[in-house]
C-alpha cells in the first residue's frame, strides 16, 4: 500500500467511525433528570407515547421489565410474568419497556410492531403473539418479517395499512431510544431486566434462599411460585399491601 493509498484508507476509516459515531450518538437520549422508577407519561422525548402498563396504574409495587422480543430468556421469562401481571393485577402495575440488543436482528423490528399496535390500542396483544410466536418470526428476513408481524397486527383487529405507515414514523424510533436510555440509566446490560420496585430480580434461588444469580441455580424470575414467594409478596408487604387473598 503507498502512502497515498494509505492516507485514503485513514481517511475513509475515519469518515465511517466518525459516522458511526454520529449516529450513535444521534440515538442518545438525555435522561438525567428522569425518575426511571416513576411510570412514564407521553413526552416529545419518548414519541408521545407513554409506558405501557398493564394491572394497575396506581399500584404501590411496580415490575418493569427492559425486554428485547427476540431474546430467548425473554421469551423464557414472558409466560412468568404474563401470569404473575394477571394475577396480581389489582395490586400491582407491570411496565414493558424495550431494550433491543445489537445481537438480535429482528429485535427493534419487532419493539416497532409492537409500538405501531399500541397506537391501535393493541399493544399488549401484540406484545403477547411477539413472545409467544418468537421462533415464527426470529430468523426472517426483512420483508418477510414485516409481512409476519401485519399478518400479526391483522388477526388483533389493527388496520393493516395504518400499521405499515405507523412502523415507519420517527415517533417509535424515539420511543425505543428513551425506553433504552432509562435501561441503561438503570444498568441494564442484558435481557430480560426484572425490576421489582427498583429491586433487581436478577438472583437464583438455593435451597429456599435468594442467592447471586449463577447457572446451576433457577433464576427466580424463571419460576412463578419462586417468583412470587421471593420476590413479590415480600414487595407487597413491604409496600403494606395485604397479600391474605395469594397466600
Amino acid at each position: 500500500m503507498t502512502k497515498k493509498t494509505w492516507i485514503i484508507f485513514v481517511v475513509i476509516c475515519a469518515s465511517i467511525l466518525g459516522g458511526l459515531v454520529w449516529m450513535s450518538k444521534s440515538k442518545q437520549v438525555n435522561v438525567d433528570t428522569i425518575d426511571i422508577l416513576a411510570i412514564q407519561g407521553a413526552s416529545e422525548q419518548n414519541g408521545n407515547i407513554a409506558d405501557h402498563v398493564f394491572g394497575n396504574k396506581d399500584a404501590k409495587v411496580r415490575i418493569i421489565e427492559y425486554g428485547d422480543f427476540q431474546c430467548p430468556g425473554c421469551g423464557s421469562a414472558y409466560p412468568i410474568l404474563k401470569a404473575v401481571s394477571e394475577k396480581y393485577k389489582d395490586d400491582v402495575a407491570f411496565i414493558f419497556r424495550n431494550f433491543p440488543l445489537p445481537i438480535h436482528g429482528n429485535a427493534r423490528a419487532a419493539a416497532a410492531a409492537a409500538e405501531a399496535a399500541g397506537l391501535q390500542g393493541k399493544y399488549w396483544e401484540m406484545h403477547d403473539k411477539l413472545y409467544s410466536a418468537q421462533n415464527e418470526w426470529s430468523e426472517l428476513s426483512g420483508s418477510m418479517r414485516l409481512d409476519i408481524f401485519a399478518g400479526y397486527a391483522e388477526t388483533l383487529g389493527v388496520d393493516r395499512a395504518k400499521f405499515l405507515t405507523d412502523i415507519e414514523d420517527g415517533q417509535l424510533e424515539k420511543k425505543i431510544n428513551f425506553d433504552k436510555a432509562l435501561g441503561a440509566k438503570a444498568g441494564v446490560t442484558g435481557t430480560p431486566s426484572i425490576f421489582v420496585n427498583g429491586k433487581a430480580a436478577d438472583q437464583s434461588v438455593k435451597d429456599d434462599k435468594l442467592v447471586a444469580g449463577n447457572t446451576t441455580d433457577p433464576l427466580v424470575w424463571s419460576n412463578q411460585a419462586l417468583f412470587e414467594k421471593h420476590i413479590l409478596i415480600p414487595a407487597l408487604k413491604e409496600a403494606g399491601v395485604s397479600t391474605d387473598k395469594y397466600e
